[in-house]
């Protein structure tokens, strides 16, 4: 899936932990979406907070993630973590199909690309914490790969399936975890593909819902 992220300021907290919207800017990429996006239901009543969409070569939104609880910060395993977080991934779930310029096909996506971009979200705030600064580069590098190969083979020993809510409707997911945190996808009878991944904040009890108003967000 060629796409290629935008980031979105990330908002500032306020004395009482509740994140407050910095611009309305940072919710831009998400309104130009032409799909539902989805994040923790009315369960969580932690801070919510925008992050990043990702586009393709013609400039349409094709995923974008949306935080809750603790902000995060790159960590390593070994470290005392109490950063609890998770993080909703929501996918278009587009077919194969022409490019706006039509010299090319664009890679379809599917529960396989949630998986993938679940996966390598978690790396991003991961460091291992016996390796030299100076190699983590490399180490991300093999750890993305390792993620697509899991993503790829959902059906593998590494994946366990967890039912859990969405709009209310209990929905299986593809589920796993590592000494970095968890990560699972599924689908929606929405049009879209979630992901998610997290650390501190058990999958088990979590449920997702369509955001009503995404715009509330800035």
């Amino acid at each position: 899936m060629e796409t290629t992220s935008q980031a979105v300021a990330q908002a500032p907290a306020t004395e009482g932990g509740q994140q407050v919207p910095s611009a309305r800017r940072t919710v831009d990429g998400y309104l130009q979406a032409p799909f539902p996006w989805y994040g923790l239901d009315e369960a969580f009543t932690g801070p919510r907070w925008l992050m990043q969409v990702g586009t393709a070569a013609d400039g349409a939104v094709e995923h974008g993630s949306i935080g809750h609880g603790d902000e995060p910060s790159v960590r390593n395993e070994a470290s005392e973590d109490k950063e609890k977080f998770a993080v909703v991934v929501t996918v278009a779930a587009n077919p194969s199909r022409r490019s706006a310029d039509g010299t090319g096909l664009m890679e379809a996506t599917s529960v396989s690309s949630a998986a993938w971009l679940a996966g390598v979200g978690l790396l991003s705030f991961t460091w291992p914490g016996s390796m030299d600064h100076s190699l983590r580069d490399d180490w991300l590098d093999q750890q993305t790969e390792t993620a697509w190969a899991l993503a790829d083979d959902l059906d593998g020993s590494d994946w366990s399936t967890l039912s859990l809510p969405v709009d209310g409707v209990p929905t299986p997911f593809h589920y796993r975890e590592s000494e970095f945190g968890w990560v699972l996808a599924g689908s929606t009878p929405e049009g879209v593909h979630v992901g998610a991944y997290g650390r501190g904040m058990s999958a088990y009890g979590l449920g997702f819902a369509m955001i009503k108003d995404i715009g509330a967000y800035a």
